[in-house]
């Protein structure tokens, strides 16, 4: 953001933090801090990024669509591949899904990011009911029952839920046991290798829950007078994002951010 002034980058920052801090609990209010966010810096990557994760929490997978792929052409980046995926997949189009994983190369992607798309593409396997090859598509070198990192229990629950989908309950409930305990372990949020097997003598607590010490919450009457104020348009000259589910199939050139 060190293209916006120092105050409006402070605020954006402020609406960012706020949504990442409400994306769980009110995924509504978390859009709107989002929302703000993009009205004052539409043109940055980190915002639009915001605007798609809180609009597919909601469940708006059109939005979410047309904001992660203009977060791609803004960042260059594929890191939220997995969630385009998916977001196909909310669309009804798991064709379209398994078209757009397979036009990056998924060997130049960071772990996490590879693992992602290989659940997400299990489930467009699933939407197709190609029941086998989803379980195909989780057969990835990450998927080691002996070692968990903060993406594992993901990789390891998906497994479990193929595999009862095929009626394999006894590998089922091993790989559900496993991802149970490896999210224990982990206590989310830290990627270093763990032996889970070492992990079974420390199940007794659950994980302690993480608590949020940033600022006061920004309320939402605040951000519906800055939209007021703002007349649509963000302090960088941007259209802000659109909360029209129709726009998400206009053609990428043809999209306001650009």
């Amino acid at each position: 953001m060190k293209t916006l002034s120092k105050e409006n980058a402070e605020q954006v920052a402020r609406h960012l933090a706020m949504a990442a801090q409400l994306i769980d609990e009110d995924p509504e209010r978390a859009h709107l801090h989002a929302l703000a966010a993009s009205r004052r810096a539409g043109r940055v990557a980190v915002v639009r990024e915001s605007v798609a994760i809180t609009a597919y929490a909601m469940g708006d997978f059109a939005l979410a669509l047309r904001e992660l792929r203009t977060y791609r052409r803004i960042s260059g980046s594929d890191d939220q591949i997995a969630l385009i995926v998916d977001s196909e997949r909310g669309m009804g189009r798991p064709d379209r899904a398994l078209e757009e994983a397979r036009s990056i190369d998924r060997a130049a992607l960071p772990t996490a990011t590879r693992v992602a798309l290989a659940i997400a593409m299990s489930g467009a396997r699933l939407d197709r009911g190609e029941t086998e090859l989803a379980l195909g598509e989780l057969e990835i070198p990450e998927l080691n029952p002996d070692l968990a990192f903060d993406w594992s229990p993901a990789l390891f629950a998906a497994r479990a839920a193929v595999l009862e989908d095929l009626g394999r309950l006894e590998e089922a409930s091993f790989w559900q046991e496993r991802a149970e305990v490896a999210s224990a372990a982990l206590g989310h949020g830290d990627d270093e290798e763990l032996i889970i097997e070492d992990a079974y003598e420390d199940l007794a607590d659950e994980p302690e829950s993480i608590e949020f010490d940033g600022d006061e919450p920004v309320e939402a009457e605040h951000i519906e007078a800055e939209s007021a104020d703002s007349d649509g348009a963000d302090s960088d000259g941007a259209e802000p994002a659109s909360t029209e589910p129709g726009e998400a199939e206009q053609p990428e050139d043809a999209e306001r951010s650009e």
